[in-house]
């Protein structure tokens, strides 16, 4: 009978089931005979993922001197809700009880106090384990580096790690996850360099390690190393990579992903159907992004808000609007973040209007107060629009103190609009909160000269070699056949370079013919005309483009992202040699070329 009834645990797969069989051992007297079987139905009833919490601890208050592994069966259980903490009361149990904890009772409860970043309490737990020396079994070991990690205490999980006797896998990548996390990618290399057996979990830590720290490119090459040494790769490890692809614009790579996911009939989970959402937009590909969406058989209010996006960086305000109604009738509430694409993308489309009521009716329609993000983005649609005068008056009434990022968008207006007098304004607080930035000088030089006031402008250059503040180089990168190439403002390493320049040479001589006229109002002042037109010639996108143009087949497209801001061009040639023209698609509004 106890047999039969095990086996009928080992296939139980919900709780209906599990209630029937417990009523049966229940009648049958078994309960009290076999202390395994009301093990298995504890063990099912609080960690199976169609359990009930909530009736195992029923069970468990009927239990007449349970043992530890009742005990450890509910620690865990708790440590993986929403309410960690009740692990912690269940370990104090336990001591109350006179039991001694096992190598299993610690995992669970260093998990739980680092889901409630409990540093002292942790520290506590670390030293009940060094009391029961219990310390040293690898397997408490790599919890404990995994919690003085992620509560911010490398060093202390570093000193673990070295002293450590035995290390395995786990004890490695808890390391190097740790290291990544913190934006130091040299020792997690060093680290990852000196494995002595690596995983997909390793090479996935140090992938999204490159791209938390802005290397997309080297999270590239990390993957491309990946796949030489055979590893295949998991939905971690996939999403990092389309992050890498969306920042550098590497279109192909993330189609290659996109494939591979199909060939290999993975499920385009939520994470991975976002992350190629975002990866096809920033790319160019809206089309295809909408693809991904509509393929999702499940979608979270994060899909909704990348798609937004997505929509929005391509001036497409509209649809996104009407996407944004479509989600609110999904029954998908809102955030902020939500909030700042949809104010975008009224930005992006100059829905002014729409953009006014928007934001109106944050506080009255979805209860959230407005941040200064979305003050942002109002004071970027009105500058953008020409309304000068309301946006500086939004900025002066505001609730908090305006960033750099809101006067930067009002700065942004200035120039477009030649309004010197509220650039002067506005340029005075920009230097107080960014006294170091190169980009607030060269804005206000630029609008002097494009006014017409040569010597302001010059004044405005002395002035910044006066104070040494030198403005960020720009750069453009752009994919050749699966490999990312850079191109930096007059840059001339390239091997290229002189097929480069002449290519763009035979641009601008169409483009002249085609009537038009470079404009050199912005560029340096003390250079004569030649070399404005030569500094212009060598603006890193420009560089990138004809490299494009020399190095990709006819009629294909060629996409050039900006290092300084989220800029990406798209540049077709339509292949006639005899009379050659380009189509330049700007997918940001505020891209220049």
């Amino acid at each position: 009978m106890s047999t039969a009834l095990h086996h009928l645990l080992k296939k139980c797969s919900n709780m209906k089931q599990l209630k029937q069989i417990q009523a049966h051992i229940t009648t049958t007297g078994l309960l009290h005979i076999d202390v395994r079987l009301l093990g298995r139905l504890l063990s099912f009833a609080a960690t199976s993922h169609s359990g009930d919490l909530h009736y195992a601890t029923l069970l468990f208050s009927h239990l007449h001197l349970p043992n530890i592994f009742f005990y450890n069966t509910l620690i865990k259980a708790h440590s993986k809700t929403a309410s960690p903490q009740f692990s912690i009361s269940i370990y104090t149990q336990i001591l109350l009880a006179g039991l001694v904890p096992d190598i299993f009772t610690f995992p669970p409860l260093l998990k739980a106090c680092t889901q409630l970043l409990a540093f002292s309490q942790g520290q506590s737990i670390h030293g009940q384990a060094i009391k029961f020396a219990l310390d040293s079994f690898v397997y408490v070991n790599n919890s404990l580096i995994h919690f003085y990690s992620i509560t911010g205490h490398v060093n202390d999980a570093r000193q673990l790690f070295d002293s450590c006797r035995d290390l395995d896998v786990v004890s490695w990548n808890s390391m190097l996850s740790a290291y990544a996390r913190i934006g130091d990618i040299g020792m997690a290399k060093s680290l990852f360099d000196e494995m002595p057996e690596r995983n997909a979990v390793s090479w996935s830590a140090l992938i999204a390690g490159y791209v938390q720290c802005g290397l997309s490119k080297e999270a590239l090459g990390v993957f491309s190393n990946m796949q030489v040494e055979l590893i295949k790769p998991n939905e971690v490890t996939l999403v990092s990579v389309l992050s890498a692809c969306a920042h550098l614009g590497a279109l192909e790579q993330g189609k290659w992903v996109h494939g591979y996911l199909k060939s290999n009939g993975m499920e385009l989970s939520v994470f991975l159907g976002t992350s190629l959402i975002e990866m096809y937009a920033k790319c160019g590909e809206v089309e295809l992004a909408l693809e991904v969406f509509n393929e999702m058989g499940v979608r979270n209010l994060l899909a909704w808000t990348t798609m937004i996006k997505g929509l929005a960086m391509h001036g497409r305000g509209l649809e996104a609007l009407f996407l944004f109604s479509d989600m609110e009738k999904a029954g998908i509430i809102p955030d902020d973040i939500t909030l700042i694409e949809v104010l975008c993308a009224c930005t992006h489309a100059g829905l002014i209007d729409q953009g006014r009521k928007i934001f109106d009716s944050m506080t009255r329609n979805y209860g959230i107060k407005p941040k200064i993000e979305h003050y942002g983005c109002m004071v970027d649609l009105l500058a953008r629009g020409g309304l000068l005068d309301e946006a500086r008056i939004m900025v002066k009434n505001m609730p908090m103190e305006p960033d750099a990022l809101i006067w930067g968008a009002l700065m942004a207006g200035c120039r477009f609009y030649r309004n010197v007098e509220l650039a002067e304004y506005v340029v005075k607080h920009l230097i107080q909160l960014e006294p170091n930035n190169g980009g607030v000088y060269v804005l206000l030089s630029n609008i002097y000269a494009a006014s017409g006031r040569q010597d302001d402008a010059k004044k405005v250059r002395e002035l910044m070699d006066t104070k040494g503040v030198a403005k960020s180089a720009g750069s453009s990168s752009i994919e050749i056949r699966g490999t990312v190439h850079q191109f930096i403002v007059g840059d001339k390493s390239n091997p290229q370079i002189r097929e480069i320049l002449v290519k763009w040479e035979e641009i601008e001589r169409m483009l002249k013919l085609e009537g038009y006229v470079p404009n050199k109002t912005e560029v340096l002042l003390d250079i004569d005309e030649e070399d404005k037109e030569e500094a212009l010639a060598r603006h890193s996108e420009k560089l990138a483009i004809a490299f494009g143009l020399i190095s990709i087949a006819d009629g294909v497209a060629i996409r050039i992202v900006k290092n300084l801001r989220f800029a990406l061009a798209i540049v077709r040639s339509n292949g006639n040699s005899a009379s050659m023209s380009y189509r330049l698609q700007l997918i940001s509004s505020n891209n220049h070329i």
